[in-house]
């Protein structure tokens, strides 16, 4: 029987996090989006100042999936949470119980940590993600919309 190892990322691993990020990305349809490089990833993974986390998921001695997250805060509870911005697990692994494995993990470091929360988004269509989410209690916050400002705009703020 194969067995599931979830464990952190280290520095030689930059190779790994960015492939399974560009096959993440080929899956929810934005590959056109992915510019990061092993530089960047390096730097801000496991730079001087780290600005996320990654967990490796591997099933019979093959990484088959990922998970990295960061901190948040919740100013309503004044505690500090954990964002996850990207879970994926490669398609070929799907079903063996490594999605939950990463998320029990992430609950695990959440708990150890005295975070009070786990949030994420996922794309509406991705219908799996949603129902495997909600067996595992997750529930949706329909009556929040995300926003976000980039690029041009950004600067333009920036800059008023």
């Amino acid at each position: 029987m194969r067995t599931i190892e979830i464990g952190p990322a280290i520095e030689r691993d930059v190779p790994v996090i960015l492939d399974l990020i560009r096959q993440f990305a080929e899956y929810e349809r934005l590959s056109h989006v992915v510019t990061a490089t092993e530089e960047q990833l390096r730097a801000t993974l496991f730079g001087e100042r780290p600005f996320a986390e990654t967990l490796l998921a591997f099933y019979g001695g093959e990484c088959v999936g990922f998970a990295l997250y960061f901190t948040n805060y919740s100013t309503f509870v004044a505690k500090p949470g954990l964002y996850l911005e990207d879970l994926f697990v490669k398609p070929h692994a799907r079903g063996k119980g490594i999605g939950r494995a990463l998320l029990r993990r992430l609950a695990q470091i959440a708990a150890e940590r005295g975070y009070w929360r786990i949030d994420w988004v996922v794309l509406d269509w991705n219908q799996p993600a949603i129902e495997f989410y909600k067996r595992l209690g997750a529930v949706p916050m329909d009556e929040w919309t995300t926003f976000r400002l980039t690029g041009d705009s950004l600067r333009r703020l920036a800059l008023r």
